[in-house]
C-alpha cells in the first residue's frame, strides 16, 4: 500500500503588486495555517518520506512552514515543472519523480492539484468526496490510498480518498475542542 499527500500551498499574499506571480510570498494567513496543518499532519502521521515541491516561493515557504513537524529523514525536490503544469493534473510529474516512495507529498496549486485529487479517486468518504468537489481551498490536504506503490498506481480512479483536511475546518474543531496549536 501506498500514500499520496496533495497539499496546495498556504494562502499567499496579493500585497505586493511589482512582484510576478512566482515571486508572491505568504499572506499572515498562510503563515498560521501551514504550521497548524503540518502539526495535524505530525500528530495522524502523514509523514512522507519524499516531497515533491513547486519551486514557488509560497509552496517553499509552505514546505518551510511544515517541516518542522517531520521528525524523519525525506528527500525534497523542488520542481519548476510542478508551478508550469498547465494540463488537467501532476499524474506524469508524479510517476517521474515518485522513485520508492511510500508516502508521497506533492505541494502544488490549484486548479491542478485539485484535478489531479479527482481524477486519482474512485471512492472514499462520501462527506469527504464531496468536499474534495466543492474546493480545494489554501493548505488543504488531500490524502489518497493506492493498493500498490504510487507510481504504478497513478490510473484514474485507482485511488481511494482517506481524509480530505481544510484548515480552517481543522481550526474550527480544534477551537471546539479546546485544543491549542503549539507554536513550533
Amino acid at each position: 500500500m501506498s500514500r499520496l499527500l496533495l497539499f496546495r500551498h498556504a494562502k499567499s499574499s496579493w500585497t505586493e503588486t511589482s512582484l510576478t506571480d512566482f515571486d508572491r510570498p505568504l499572506a499572515q494567513r498562510g503563515l498560521r495555517a501551514a504550521p497548524m496543518m503540518g502539526q495535524y499532519m505530525q500528530a495522524n502521521d502523514l509523514l512522507p518520506d519524499r516531497i515533491l515541491c513547486s519551486s514557488a516561493l509560497r509552496t517553499r515557504e509552505t514546505l518551510a512552514a511544515i517541516l518542522p513537524f517531520f521528525p524523519r529523514d525525506m528527500t525534497i525536490e523542488l520542481l519548476r515543472e510542478i508551478y508550469d503544469a498547465l494540463d488537467d493534473d501532476y499524474r506524469e510529474i508524479i510517476a517521474a519523480h515518485a522513485g520508492q516512495a511510500e508516502t508521497l507529498m506533492v505541494i502544488g496549486h490549484n486548479p491542478v492539484i485539485q484535478d489531479t485529487a479527482l481524477t486519482l479517486v474512485c471512492d472514499g468518504d462520501p462527506e469527504a468526496m464531496q468536499r474534495l468537489r466543492d474546493g480545494f481551498p489554501t493548505a488543504a490536504l488531500a490524502v489518497i490510498d493506492f493498493k500498490g506503490p504510487i507510481a504504478g498506481a497513478l490510473e484514474p480512479g485507482s485511488g481511494h480518498l482517506t481524509a480530505f483536511i481544510k484548515p480552517r475546518e481543522l481550526e474550527a474543531m480544534l477551537a471546539e475542542h479546546g485544543v491549542a496549536l503549539s507554536q513550533n
